[in-house]
């Protein structure tokens, strides 16, 4: 069980990357009613004292490396990649992996768990900025640049920025199940989901549109996920023609009224057996897509993976209730 998180930090590290961790496990969130566990969050540095940031700033670490040993997860924050690494800290990473603790690196953090060579023969990410430069210096790294985070033998790597949320709130996700994971997501107001050349296992909070009609269509819409929903009823309950109203739902949401409503369907099916007992064809009627082959089609094409492999995945770690 995750209890204790420790994050490395060397000099002119990144404050925002390293803001995105400590909002969801450093803040005490365990009084609150929706279940969040308080994590032990640690920050440490190979020389305790003062570090400077990125920005110009510097924070006062007082904590060494052997904070994170018997650390549960090990986040190595992003870094000028062009500078060393010192040996004590990629050592570190190497011990928390080899006593099967989580390791995580955010952004350009990658880096160092490729000179680590953790990353050798294992999928990975970075910002897509330096995705070119670390398949070129670890060429045993398997880059993908089109993810927002990869998890591989429990190490997980993110893309920059709002992606290292993305990625923590999955290992909430993995260890504690999608209510908490939720809970967390809620209480940041983390900005809708961005897609990332591949959907990912997180909550997706609806778009907010910009027209309030648009809006509370869209919200009949999911409340009615189980109906038929033709553009030319849609787009007349918001009266306007079959035409203008696909430009618009297009320009407020970013995709055709079809992909959206599919969307949202596979949303619904993740929540349903998340949190249900119902069998796959159940889950299929109640989410709209009718019949099980189309809702494994759209989880196979959206999440890369089955509706019974997603239920042992999450459903499996979700504490009991009561």
């Amino acid at each position: 069980m995750l209890k204790t998180v420790a994050i490395i930090a060397v000099p002119n590290f990144s404050i925002f990357e390293f803001g995105t961790a400590f909002e969801v496990f450093g803040i005490d969130r365990s009084d609150r009613g929706t279940g969040v566990p308080r994590f032990d969050f640690r920050v440490c540095t190979p020389v305790p004292g003062e570090v400077p940031l990125k920005s110009g700033l510097t924070m006062n670490v007082s904590l060494g490396l052997e904070a994170a040993a018997d650390a549960d997860l090990v986040i190595m924050a992003p870094y000028g990649r062009e500078e060393d690494v010192p040996e004590s800290v990629l050592d570190a990473l190497r011990a928390a992996h080899a006593r099967g603790a989580w390791v995580m690196s955010i952004c350009s953090g990658a880096f160092a768990l490729a000179r680590a060579g953790l990353l050798d023969g294992r999928r990975c990410t970075t910002h897509w900025h330096y995705s070119g430069e670390l398949a070129a210096q670890y060429p045993k790294a398997l880059v993908d640049e089109n993810v927002l985070y990869v998890e591989d033998s429990r190490i997980i790597t993110s893309a920059g920025t709002a992606a290292g949320i993305d990625a923590c709130l999955h290992l909430v996700r993995t260890e504690f199940g999608a209510a908490v994971a939720a809970a967390i997501a809620r209480d940041m107001v983390v900005p809708p989901h961005r897609d990332g050349g591949q959907a990912q296992f997180i909550d997706r909070p609806m778009a907010e549109c910009g027209s309030q009609p648009m809006e509370e269509l869209l919200r009949w819409m999911v409340e009615n996920l189980d109906e038929e929903h033709p553009v030319q009823e849609l787009a007349a309950r918001v009266h306007m023609s079959a035409r203008t109203f696909a430009r618009r739902f297009r320009a407020e949401t970013g995709a055709t009224p079809a992909a959206w409503l599919n969307s949202q369907r596979v949303l619904r099916a993740q929540e349903l057996l998340e949190s249900t007992e119902l069998n796959i064809d159940e889950v299929a009627r109640q989410s709209g897509f009718g019949h099980p082959v189309l809702l494994r089609h759209h989880f196979a094409k959206v999440l890369d993976t089955s509706p019974q492999s997603y239920r042992r995945a999450f459903r499996g770690q979700m504490a009991p209730a009561g």
